[in-house]
């Protein structure tokens, strides 16, 4: 009997990701469909597991495939699934249960027994050139999007969640802290809401440029000592609403000094440690608001639309493009932030 083999790449120890043959899955499911996986993009969550082997308690045991930004083309379909051969995709890398009591409040992105893409213990990851998933993960695109722009809809599904958990930001004074490719997104987001202005902060010169390039009111460089004065000066009595989005306690810490009283702090960024802390003088003293995000719930089909419509632009931030057999150096460009990497596509095939 024939068996067709496939190309992927697994995290083999920390820093290390080496290509392996195997034989490309079948499908076993009842709705599952077989996707030919074409963009991959290196998100800073697979960096954690690239870099430290960890997100908390999701330990990688390696050898693990990591990845979850994704997009591709049906290859084959079950018999039930309404997708058919030929259909291109953008992939949700979320599998619910769609039975506890999360999912049946319509939160499936904190279903108690999910399955993710790339994380340890739960799915492997998309650095594969085939990828079996149920089709529901699958949302078709248009033909004028390309596969790049799908991958990029992950990302931009979990900015447009933050600023609906944000609330009313119309006329509202907004700050960003970290402009990579989450801290952009929400920037886009947040140009639908029309707030009264959008300040937006980073350490590389070139994200800040890029964020002023896309419509910001007002970047600084986060590494010049100046720069969070200079934004405070500007809101003395604080802003409304800051999107934290680097993950970092320095990062949060400033948010806090910045806000208005009553403001609302929105944890996006994902630390890279267990546990972050707040100083108590600001959040209690202005009796500030904490949101914290959780993946996105339900917003890919309308950043596939943003996308698709030319509302939202995406294409400015992907900045390298890998083959696969290049995906030890992509991932060593982007943990390095090197070259002025936002974000870097590995491609599945030559």
């Amino acid at each position: 009997m024939y068996t067709a083999w496939m190309k992927k790449a697994y995290l083999t120890n920390i820093g290390r990701i080496e290509l392996f043959d195997e034989p490309v899955p079948a499908i076993d499911g009842e709705g599952d469909v077989l996707i030919r996986v074409q963009s991959v993009g290196v998100c800073g969550s697979d960096l954690h597991y690239f870099r430290h082997g960890r997100i908390g308690q999701q330990i990688v045991k390696f050898p693990w495939a990591v990845g979850h930004e994704c997009s591709g083309v049906i290859e084959a379909a079950s018999a039930a699934c309404s997708l058919k051969p030929g259909t291109r995709v953008a992939v949700d890398p979320l599998v619910p249960c769609l039975l506890c009591d999360q999912c049946q409040f319509g939160r499936e992105h904190t279903c108690r027994n999910q399955k993710f893409l790339g994380v340890p213990g739960q799915l492997d990851g998309a650095m594969s050139q085939y990828l079996v998933l149920p089709a529901r993960c699958c949302l078709p695109i248009p033909d004028n999007m390309t596969f790049d722009q799908a991958v990029m809809t992950e990302p931009l599904a979990i900015a447009l969640w933050a600023v609906t958990l944000a609330g009313t930001l119309e006329d509202k004074k907004v700050g960003i802290l970290g402009a990579g490719p989450i801290g952009l997104s929400v920037l886009e987001s947040l140009k639908l809401h029309s707030p009264a202005h959008i300040a937006i902060t980073d350490l590389l010169e070139e994200r800040v440029d890029l964020a002023q390039k896309r419509g910001a009111d007002w970047v600084g460089n986060a590494s010049l000592d100046s720069t969070a004065g200079k934004l405070e000066s500007m809101h003395p009595l604080g802003i409304d609403v800051v999107f934290e989005c680097a993950g970092k306690n320095e990062t949060i810490d400033q948010a806090a000094r910045l806000l208005a009283p009553g403001g609302k702090l929105v944890l996006v960024g994902i630390p890279e440690g267990d546990r972050v802390s707040f100083d108590m003088n600001y959040l209690r003293r202005k009796e500030l608001q904490v949101q914290n995000v959780r993946r996105q719930n339900g917003c890919t089909a309308k950043a596939i639309d943003l996308v698709a419509t030319g509302k939202v632009d995406v294409d400015s931030m992907i900045t390298h493009h890998f083959q696969l057999k290049r995906s030890q150096e992509a991932f060593d460009l982007v943990a390095n932030y090197r070259d002025g990497v936002v974000k870097a596509m590995i491609h599945m095939w030559d």
